[in-house]
């Protein structure tokens, strides 16, 4: 398990430095709202991607495709060393899905990685992974867990 994937389970267990605490996923260390925003809108270094990627342990491909960023944008990204601030807005989307379904199996990141790569009915037998590639899907799987933490069957 990763470190940051560590960090974040003390976090549930300890109680959250602030309502962003998933971006520790990310690799960044500001927690809140204006400093979310500030790191988004400035476009996040690559490494967030690599530290994405270890904690999350999707592949390069479904990574590119979850962020929808052609290989090629990655390997300028890789040069340039920061990704846009739409680039970096989907990275952190991502990030707080998968803390979302973390926090929804207790820290487990092979159940969260697991349920997010199974088709689930509730959403026409798609996968939440498929889902997150838009806001709104993300808002969906984010009230599906919501739903199901508390017990109230789609």
């Amino acid at each position: 398990m990763s470190r940051d994937v560590e960090r974040f389970r003390r976090f549930l267990k300890a109680g959250m430095p602030g309502p962003h605490a998933y971006v520790v996923l990310l690799g960044l260390t500001r927690f809140d709202f204006p400093g979310v925003i500030e790191n988004i809108e400035k476009g996040l270094p690559y490494s967030a991607f690599e530290r994405l990627q270890r904690n999350t342990a999707f592949s390069t491909d479904q990574l590119l495709d979850l962020l929808q960023i052609p290989r090629r944008t990655l390997a300028r990204r890789k040069v340039a060393g920061r990704f846009s601030a739409e680039e970096s807005d989907r990275l952190v989307r991502l990030a707080r899905i998968y803390a979302r379904t973390l926090h929804f199996f207790n820290g487990d990141p092979r159940a969260a990685t697991e349920w997010l790569s199974h088709t689930q009915r509730a959403f026409r037998y798609v996968t939440p992974l498929e889902m997150a590639r838009t806001e709104v899907g993300s808002q969906e799987i984010e009230r599906l867990l919501g739903q199901l933490e508390y017990g109230v069957l789609p």
